[in-house]
């Protein structure tokens, strides 16, 4: 970057500051979501819930589906 376009641009630094930390809290959040270790914590506490009686069988069995569907890659919607 040149001096001239550093000038230019530096009002508008601060946003892509915000640009840059939002970028990075997006791949943080996406990682915890998809992590496996976190998907089976949660299968885990989904059974506890259901051996507890605080959830019904349906909504765990939802959930549940929710969680595995993590697990597994993306088709890409590719039909062969």
């Amino acid at each position: 970057m040149g001096l001239i376009t550093g000038l230019l641009t530096l009002p508008l630094a601060p946003v892509r500051g915000v640009i840059w930390v939002a970028e990075r809290l997006q791949e943080q959040a996406e990682h915890e979501l998809n992590d496996p270790a976190v998907v089976r914590r949660r299968l885990r506490e989904v059974q506890a819930a259901r051996e507890a009686g605080t959830i019904s069988e349906q909504e765990a069995a939802d959930r549940e589906a929710e969680l595995v569907r993590r697990l597994l890659p993306p088709t890409g919607g590719l039909e062969v």
